[in-house]
């Protein structure tokens, strides 16, 4: 008897409760809901009304009508946008709702952009639509869409200017909206005044030569680095400058009032006062930018906490209209900003007390490599949080723009935990690998976890944005470790190898293992990798596995549009073309090879300053942080024993051309020849054939190679001249420059 109780009162519940617990908005191919808009509807919920029945569509074949709210009685409305039954929900600026209301379900931003937000968060959450990469997108299929009857998800996310510098947003906009973030690097900026507008201001072509006190006292001397901020005419030139922009771009409501990009600043009475004054040499900056912002109190005036600005002043409080752009450039991406950037992290603090108009400019990844292994993935999310702990609401994730090592997982990752920073980041990087990798998941997740995982055991690494991988072939680059991320790429492609495009992502995500290793193979080192083997009959030839990898970086770069390997604008071809070059050098004649050498200079920190380097047998890249040895401000003077009277006719040496960093090229190399180290014969020198000027490609390098009549001799000496000082157009004018030197031949 009780059993039979409690069916009847189910019975009860189900026939006379609540109703059904789901909307069903598409079933068996047919729907009574109609897409209604507002009558006077914007942009961007037209935008989101189609989109919504574009991937509906995609779903299950079944065309929603799009009606405004006027043309509508129907009571199954999928309500996009602001309308009579939303306006109660009070849907702040930038907040996204999802909300069912009887047989409605509303979809609606707190202004029109985030409507198209709220669309698309729909469809993710509750679709299961994926939005990988422009060309990557998943929509499963099935023939009823229903909902639960008691949504009701708000969202306002903390970050309102979310941007990730990367092409995949930039040149795809609707991808960008898909994934929330901006469509360029500098939204709502006057164009031609973004960052380091110093120059642009107030250039030194126009005005040094009649009046160099505009520009900053270094060491008694005005130099045209930066500006001279306590100069009442340059104060005058740069609103007149700033007035001018604004009238020319109406439609922007930022400008850029920020110093150029190096730390040669001011240190005349007057700023060092200011300076002194605020502890920070920022003092004179935010009192100058301050005053900008004054005559311009509808626009916002941004400028950089940026090196030697990125310390907080003391006293002095940014005007209310003053953005500051807090840059975290310094700091080691082996671990959190909070765990191994300290000092940046007080700085955020500091900043965080006199102002809430902060914009952080972070960085993800290495700059001079842009496909080198860079494992800093764990560290995205909780610096994130960090800044958004402390208030920053608008992020610029300064990311490669260009293709890099897992391009598309970092762009999609990084724009993910901008939109939601408490997000799981391990199944969101789980559902990326295996939606755009498919059966190759599981092989690269494996090189991921690991590379991850050795990083963080080796507590003393550093990993800077301007480093080389070269620095991680004791740590997270062993030789053992690249041959088993190698192994497992290897068995990605065979997973896949039936389908050719996912086969081609798995060729792209694997050039920055192929990049480590061919840089590796710049060691020479038999036990690990090397360039060369000794053919059966005594000759060195380049080894046939290394001709492949070389020959398949290529063919993928080519087939994937990769053209850039850093931000000095350094090519692919130039790369292959400049390898190809070591790769000749690595086989011809060379004498000096494993001979002593003694340095009468001095060089400085790189190659641990052993002057083995220029014998080794080991040759540099594009990068000065492997097998190049440098001098700071003085010349290379250094004498090889060959040990045995020779007959040479040829002595060679490559240099590297880094121009941003301060490092030129020698403007000539001579060489010099003897028998009992005593008396030496002049045998001629080489001038640079590219000399240096503010045309010269960024990074560049050069053979100095003489030829001469065969002489005998068992010391050679060679002497390249540095330049000294960096010229007055360069942003390190005044400071010392660098020549590097690698492998040093004789034949």
């Amino acid at each position: 008897m009780k059993t039979n109780l409690v069916v009847f009162l189910i019975l009860i519940h189900v026939l006379f409760g609540c109703g059904p617990s789901e909307l069903t908005l598409i079933n068996n191919s047919s729907s009574n809901y109609n897409i209604v808009i507002p009558d006077k509807a914007e942009n961007y919920e037209n935008k989101s009304a189609n989109e919504l029945q574009k991937y509906l569509q995609l779903n299950t074949g079944v065309v929603l009508p799009i009606l405004i709210e006027s043309q509508l009685s129907s009571d199954y409305r999928i309500l996009i946008g602001s309308n009579d039954a939303s306006k109660s929900l009070n849907a702040q600026e930038n907040e996204i709702i999802i909300k069912t209301m009887g047989n409605d379900l509303i979809i609606l931003g707190g202004d029109p952009k985030s409507t198209l937000y709220a669309v698309y968060t729909f469809l993710e959450n509750y679709l299961g639509c994926r939005y990988y990469a422009p060309d990557a997108e998943v929509v499963p299929k099935t023939d009823k869409v229903s909902v639960s009857n008691e949504i009701d998800y708000r969202y306002l996310p903390p970050i309102t200017t979310r941007t990730v510098h990367s092409k995949l947003y930039y040149e795809n906009n609707d991808f960008a909206d898909k994934r929330k973030t901006t469509y360029n690097a500098f939204p709502g900026y006057v164009p031609s005044a973004r960052v380091h507008t110093f120059h642009r201001f107030v250039p030194s072509e126009k005005y040094y030569e009649n009046h160099p006190e505009y520009y900053a006292l270094r060491n008694g001397k005005r130099i045209p680095t930066q500006l001279c901020l306590t100069n009442t005419e340059v104060l005058s030139i740069v609103k007149d400058t700033v007035a001018s922009l604004l009238q020319q771009f109406p439609e922007s409501d930022v400008i850029s009032v920020s110093q150029d990009d190096n730390q040669q600043y001011c240190q005349c009475e007057d700023c060092m006062a200011i300076n002194d004054r605020e502890a920070s040499p920022v003092g004179s900056v935010i009192e100058f930018v301050n005053k900008i912002a004054e005559e311009f109190p509808d626009k916002t005036i941004s400028t950089l906490a940026y090196q030697y600005t990125r310390t907080a002043p003391k006293n002095l409080r940014p005007k209310e209209n003053v953005l500051i752009t807090l840059c975290s450039i310094e700091c080691d991406r082996s671990a959190p900003i909070a765990d191994k950037c300290i000092e940046f992290a007080n700085d955020l603090i500091a900043w965080g007390k006199l102002t809430d108009n902060i914009r952080i400019w972070d960085y993800t990844t290495q700059f001079t490599n842009f496909l080198a292994p860079f494992p800093n993935i764990h560290t995205l999310q909780p610096n994130i949080q960090l800044f958004r702990d402390n208030n920053a609401q608008w992020i610029f994730e300064q990311h490669s723009n260009n293709p890099s090592e897992l391009f598309e997982l970092r762009s999609y990752l990084t724009a993910k935990l901008l939109w939601n920073p408490d997000i799981d980041q391990d199944s969101i990087v789980t559902d990326f690998l295996h939606g755009y990798y498919e059966e190759a998941a599981p092989f690269i997740q494996n090189y991921i976890t690991t590379i991850h995982e050795e990083i963080q055991k080796d507590k003393d690494f550093f990993l800077f944005l301007y480093g080389d991988p070269a620095q991680g072939f004791d740590s997270f680059l062993r030789p053992e470790l690249l041959k088993k991320y190698d192994h497992w790429y290897d068995e990605a492609e065979d997973a896949v190898s039936g389908k050719p495009e996912i086969l081609q992502r798995v060729f792209r995500a694997r050039l920055s293992t192929d990049y480590a290793i061919l840089e590796a193979s710049r060691k020479n080192d038999p036990k690990a990798f090397s360039m060369t083997i000794t053919s059966p009959d005594g000759q060195k030839v380049i080894r046939d596995e290394l001709k492949k990898r070389l020959a398949k970086f290529n063919k993928t770069c080519e087939d994937t549009g990769i053209t850039l390997m850093n931000e000095m604008r350094f090519t692919v071809d130039e790369y292959l073309s400049f390898y190809e070059h070591t790769l000749s050098r690595a086989i011809e004649e060379n004498i000096a090879v494993g001979k002593n050498v003694e340095l009468l200079t001095k060089p400085k920190k790189y190659a641990d300053e052993e002057p083995q380097t220029l014998t080794d047998g080991a040759y540099g890249g594009a990068n000065f942080y492997a097998n190049w040895l440098g001098f700071e401000g003085n010349n290379l003077e250094a004498i090889i024993d060959l040990e045995d009277e020779s007959r040479i006719h040829k002595m060679s040496g490559d240099f590297l051309q880094v121009v941003n960093h301060i490092v030129f090229f020698p403007t000539e190399v001579k060489y010099y020849s003897s028998i009992d180290r005593k008396n030496y014969k002049y045998l001629g020198n080489v001038n640079n054939k590219r000399p240096l000027s503010k045309d010269s490609k960024i990074n560049d390098i050069q053979s100095f190679a003489l030829t001469f009549s065969p002489v005998v001799a068992r010391y050679i000496k060679v002497v390249a001249k540095n330049m000294g000082t960096a010229p007055l157009w360069h942003h390190g004018a005044g400071g010392p420059s660098w020549i590097f030197v690698d492998e040093i031949s004789v034949k």
